[in-house]
């Protein structure tokens, strides 16, 4: 089992769970944190420290974001490990409840 960044991280990016990751699993987009399946140990120490509530074990993610498992996926193959916290975006309250999010991905 493996933990799965969900539609929730998108725009908001807070970085929180970076800090707390043991083993560097987080990758960085451009407006989005993905993890790695490959990396992560399933320790949950980033799910109670997200402020969006954007991380979720793969088996207890909302049916409606199944789709980010694969996504984080192939999105961590592409974007660069983060491993220290770095401020989130100035409108990223603005965003933290904003449903159907995907459609802002930026790749």
């Amino acid at each position: 089992m493996t933990f799965v960044v969900a539609d929730n991280c998108i725009r908001c990016k807070y970085m929180d769970c970076v800090e707390v990751c043991p083993v560097d699993c987080f990758r960085e987009g451009p407006n989005m944190l993905v993890i790695d399946p490959d990396e992560c140990i399933d320790c949950n120490l980033c799910v109670p420290e997200c402020p969006a509530d954007a991380i979720f074990e793969e088996d207890d993610l909302p049916e409606d974001q199944k789709h980010f498992i694969a996504l984080n996926a192939e999105l961590a193959k592409k974007w660069p490990t983060i491993s220290v916290k770095k401020p989130a975006p100035e409108d990223a309250d603005d965003w933290k409840n904003t449903p159907d999010k995907l459609q802002y991905l930026e790749r």
